[in-house]
């Protein structure tokens, strides 16, 4: 099998502000996050990818999260974006059954916080991707996680990509504060080395969100100059592999 590239996007509430101490109106946050959503679908036609969106979000925009299922994998980013109840791994999946009429079997947390595997699989979830093997200030160590695919409590997790030896996380601030020449050289390199590529982003990056107070590395390239940034690097990953769903992935190298 060739090469595969993992895109995925957190469809979500828009509730990041709330993590710098500045609220942000319930109404608000829904409409950054479905102005994202629009906003991706030009990327959403060039690659196929895995939407891990909010049950809460889909509840408000059903018709185009169905939509959404029917070219791409729909997982879940359990129920709301800003709180969490062990009860949310199983409402949220089968609320998004609901939606889709499709099966749901990933999950990722928000803001990757660790949640136990034996919950996650007694929920009825086949993988999960919600673990970045790196070390980021303030957030977490994980440096000790494997840093690709490996089973935890007979569920099969699914790490954000970091690059070999360093381990440079390859997710979304990486993508707006590095220069574009070596964030696709070490994602090229980890794609060789590992087989495939697990990125991801977050709609509301591709909408103007210059007026929120959220800092400038939160904020860098955010826009439709993000649109094309990203257009541009699955034109350059296309080279080297196939874009597929995780689920795809998952059941094409089950162990």
């Amino acid at each position: 099998m060739s090469r595969s590239i993992l895109l995925s996007f957190d469809v979500e509430e828009f509730d990041i502000p709330m993590e710098f101490g500045f609220s942000v109106p319930a109404a608000i946050q829904m409409k950054v996050g479905k102005d994202g959503l629009d906003a991706i679908e030009p990327i959403l036609n060039e690659a196929a990818c895995t939407v891990f969106t909010t049950a809460n979000f889909a509840n408000h925009f059903p018709l185009e999260i169905k939509n959404l299922a029917e070219q791409h994998e729909i997982a879940s980013h359990t129920y709301y974006h800003g709180s969490f109840e062990p009860r949310d791994l199983l409402n949220s999946r089968l609320k998004l059954e609901a939606i889709t009429g499709k099966e749901v079997t990933g999950l990722r947390m928000p803001r990757m916080k660790p949640i136990d595997m034996s919950a996650v699989l007694s929920a009825g979830y086949k993988y999960d991707s919600s673990i970045n093997p790196t070390w980021l200030p303030g957030k977490y160590n994980n440096l000790h996680i494997p840093r690709t695919v490996y089973i935890e409590q007979g569920m099969k997790r699914i790490p954000a990509s970091v690059s070999p030896n360093l381990r440079i996380p390859l997710f979304w601030l990486s993508f707006k504060n590095m220069p574009y020449s070596i964030f696709k050289f070490l994602c090229l390199q980890t794609l060789r080395k590992d087989g495939y590529l697990c990125l991801y982003f977050h709609p509301w990056e591709f909408t103007p969100i210059d007026d929120f107070e959220l800092p400038i590395y939160t904020r860098r390239w955010c826009g439709p100059v993000m649109v094309d940034r990203l257009l541009n690097l699955i034109k350059d990953l296309k080279r080297e592999g196939d874009f597929i769903p995780m689920n795809e992935y998952i059941h094409f190298n089950s162990k």
